[in-house]
């Protein structure tokens, strides 16, 4: 299929051709981490927003000196691609203080003499209560006037509905995709679609609202089907690399849904565009599906991975975590509880991020887990 290729593609590389493309437009592009971070805001201004990712690091040398290896490998994969200019083709980073990790990266690369010209930290409440929610509608506030004066930029609110109408329209064709996931015969394996999402957060929205388009009817009209295999969710921390599932669907399963930041959560719930467009951006990045940073609302989570394990007929649920993630390891914990009391099988898997994972063993661990299912 051309358009999964053409996405395929873009996940592939850090400064993919529509980055090149942008920049040669003279435009700039701003990275940031973390689905907290109101991406309109930046596309209102007519920044490019980049997700910044830790792959195609072979290794954390430079990062292990800041940050030591009790921190989580994405942070200190982050890290090392900023001090070793692996997004000097970013005009600026936005981080939020998602946890310590990413939070201690944040503050050593700014520190460090491969700190971008715009470094920021936005700061967000670990609870979800009218407070909480004032606080981060100012925080957001500053953030926007940020990013006014440093690029001399004007975000107004026709630009913000836009941009906001621009992003609902790629949360509801994901949607579709995953119906099509959901259904007995899904036409996708959960690598593509990781490949899927890992382009959506590197590229213009509205080029890839068109290439998505192109890929659901492509899709729909395919032969191609996973039939006969052991159908998965994947839950747990940050989900960027198409390796991992590839490395538990080659053994006969087929990764189907999942409750990931990169993907359902991340865009399962839409901006209300009937009233004031910056109240309508904070109530949706404050009140989407929560993370585990999120104190008090394990409920929440657990109900939303309920339901897209319901809707997808799912026979088990890998709950990933990153070594040393300390907020998703604790949730792993009580949903493969929750799970199994449901009656449906669970497994928690710790990793290491990226091309530093310990393959072999995870691969053992999937497989007499798609074993016990099979019996």
């Amino acid at each position: 299929m051309r358009a999964l290729e053409e996405l395929t593609e873009v996940s592939e590389n850090l400064e993919n051709k529509y980055v090149s493309d942008w920049r040669n437009q003279g435009k700039k592009v701003v990275g940031y981490v973390c689905s907290y971070l109101p991406e309109e805001i930046l596309y209102a201004a007519d920044i490019l927003p980049y997700r910044i990712t830790g792959k195609g690091v072979k290794d954390t040398s430079q990062a292990d000196s800041y940050l030591t290896r009790v921190n989580c490998t994405f942070s200190r994969c982050c890290l090392e691609l900023g001090f070793s200019g692996g997004f000097d083709f970013l005009d600026g980073a936005v981080f939020i203080n998602g946890c310590d990790h990413i939070r201690r990266a944040y503050d050593n690369w700014k520190a460090h003499q491969s700190a971008l010209p715009f470094m920021y930290l936005l700061p967000v409440p670990h609870l979800i209560n009218p407070e909480g929610r004032q606080w981060y509608l100012e925080e957001v506030v500053k953030f926007k006037e940020a990013i006014e004066a440093y690029f001399e930029v004007e975000v107004i609110d026709e630009k913000l509905s836009e941009a906001a109408a621009v992003y609902n329209e790629t949360r509801r064709l994901f949607k579709k995709l995953y119906d099509l996931r959901a259904k007995d015969e899904p036409p996708l394996s959960g690598t593509e679609v990781v490949s899927i999402l890992s382009a959506a957060a590197a590229m213009p929205k509205k080029e890839f609202n068109q290439i998505l388009s192109e890929l659901i009817e492509e899709t729909e009209a395919s032969s191609s089907k996973a039939t006969g295999k052991v159908r998965l969710l994947v839950a747990g921390s940050l989900m960027d690399d198409p390796e991992f599932l590839r490395n538990v669907e080659d053994l006969g399963a087929v990764v189907v849904a999942d409750a990931l930041c990169f993907g359902a959560k991340n865009f399962w719930d839409l901006t209300d565009e009937s009233g004031d467009v910056l109240e309508a951006l904070v109530d949706r990045y404050y009140n989407h599906v929560p993370c585990p940073r999120m104190a008090g609302e394990y409920s929440r989570r657990f109900d939303f991975v309920k339901e897209q394990a319901e809707r997808a007929h799912v026979d088990g649920v890998i709950l990933e975590h990153i070594k040393f993630c300390d907020t998703h390891g604790a949730d792993n914990a009580l949903l493969k509880k929750d799970f199994e009391a449901a009656g449906i099988p669970a497994i928690e898997l710790e990793r290491q991020y990226g091309p530093l994972a310990d393959a072999g063993r995870l691969r053992t661990r999937a497989q007499a887990f798609l074993e016990r299912i099979r019996r």
